[in-house]
């Protein structure tokens, strides 16, 4: 596993640990950890933050693991956090944050819109919601609405959040069946895969299409991948 990489504003090899040190100590500066496993997302994001008086990328990470060690080396002002990860994904590497240091300002960064990816997210922590999509536009004012103890959460994902109140959500067992199903399987191999009985998968997909309204498994997992209840 590579080490994080504190050392990262705006180029890891242009400024010393001397001046590293004074940034972390200047109260003036919105200290950043960047987290994404795109090294070509982390460059952009810096390259944007590079012209702001008032922020600084402390560090970085591309991986949950390493934003936890990350986190706990640098205790930055505000984290920009990716969900899809190797070796420990985001909302994990959330949670664990959070439960050690509940101060944390931390906001999801992500090409999903799901409305139970959000949702997830901001129950386990996350303060903002920010679509990769967005960057450029709204990057700086979120770093620093999120420094000033607000939160931000675009109104698309509100509304998401709205409707998904209202909609019935799928058990644990279920989700596991969809994204069976959305793999290609018959309900034979995923009762053979998950040690259930072909009626009761049958019973799990009626249930599944049911609760998402969806005419068949296709549209089922169209959905579930559109929540963000499911991934490919």
């Amino acid at each position: 596993m590579a080490s994080p990489h504190p050392a990262s504003h705006p180029d890891p090899g242009t400024r010393t640990y001397e001046e590293l040190e004074r940034m972390n100590k200047d109260p003036s500066l919105i200290r950043v950890l960047v987290v994404d496993d795109h090294p070509l997302l982390r460059e952009g994001i810096k390259a944007v933050l590079a012209g702001q008086a008032d922020i600084a990328v402390v560090g970085e990470a591309d991986n949950g693991r390493e934003a936890i060690a990350a986190y706990r080396q640098l205790q930055p002002d505000v984290t920009l956090m990716d969900l899809q990860m190797p070796e420990v994904d985001g909302m994990e590497a959330i949670r664990t944050i959070r439960a050690e240091y509940p101060q944390a300002c931390i906001a999801i960064l992500t090409t999903y819109r799901g409305d139970v990816r959000a949702l997830h997210a901001i129950r386990a922590g996350a303060q903002a919601y920010l679509l990769k999509s967005a960057l450029r536009k709204e990057l700086t004012d979120v770093i620093r609405a999120l420094a000033a103890g607000e939160r931000h959460i675009p109104a698309e994902i509100a509304a998401d959040l709205a409707n998904s109140l209202g909609r019935e959500v799928l058990s644990a067992r279920e989700v596991e069946v969809l994204q069976h199903v959305a793999r290609g399987q018959a309900n034979k191999q995923i009762g053979a895969t998950l040690n259930l009985s072909e009626d009761t998968v049958k019973g799990h997909v009626r249930s599944i299409m049911d609760k998402l309204c969806a005419n068949n498994r296709t549209h089922a997992v169209s959905i579930g991948i559109e929540r963000g209840i499911i991934s490919v």
